[in-house]
């Protein structure tokens, strides 16, 4: 069954585009990420290896601060509760057995065969063909039929108008959002934001 629907044609057509950049709000640009204009391949397939009995509970709350930093969210006022947006959140997860406790951060896992991107009818939610799953926020309509389908809760909705925002990283209102992997970084040969703030080979 084809996915393609008029409202996705509508969106196309009215959206306002250029080569490689396009204007989603005032002041607010998409830029299409390729490290030196390289295209992107599947000779590699991106993710993340997390050993959770190395990871400590401070490195968790160093990699939500360092991805807050990065890309610009956290501090919205006028959202509370599950408005707010958690692109990676720390978990304690007890087992019944031994009682022991376990902190974990949890984000998007970029999924092989991701269901957010099954179930959007305008394919703003994609995944590349390295395996980074990212939502195109000149196609999303804010159904929020992906944060619905995410087996994480990894994906959030952008409730309230936003000013302080990352040239590398825009966000709108009524659009979804989630970890991107720090595509930005991870194009030109570095690491995720998070990865980067733990010292340890715990991530």
């Amino acid at each position: 069954m084809s996915k393609t629907l008029n409202r996705r044609d509508f969106i196309k057509t009215t959206s306002a585009t250029t080569v490689g950049v396009a204007t989603i709000a005032s002041g607010i640009t998409l830029t299409t990420f390729a490290a030196n204009d390289k295209p992107v391949t599947n000779a590699k397939r991106w993710g993340m290896l997390v050993d959770t009995n190395k990871l400590t509970e401070r490195e968790i709350d160093g990699m939500v601060s360092a991805c807050q930093q990065e890309n610009g969210w956290g501090g919205e006022v006028h959202s509370t509760g599950d408005q707010k947006p958690t692109w990676v959140k720390k978990l304690k997860v007890k087992d019944k057995a031994t009682g022991k406790i376990t902190d974990l951060p949890l984000m998007c896992q970029h999924c092989e065969e991701p269901p957010c991107v099954d179930v959007c009818p305008t394919n703003a939610s994609m995944k590349r063909e390295d395996g980074i799953v990212l939502v195109d926020k000149h196609l999303c309509i804010g159904c929020r039929y992906c944060m619905m389908a995410c087996p994480y809760d990894a994906r959030s909705f952008v409730h309230e108008e936003l000013t302080d925002q990352r040239e590398h990283m825009p966000r709108g209102k009524g659009t979804v959002e989630s970890c991107t992997l720090c595509v930005h970084k991870v194009d030109n040969g570095e690491s995720p934001a998070c990865v980067a703030s733990v010292n340890s080979d715990a991530v």
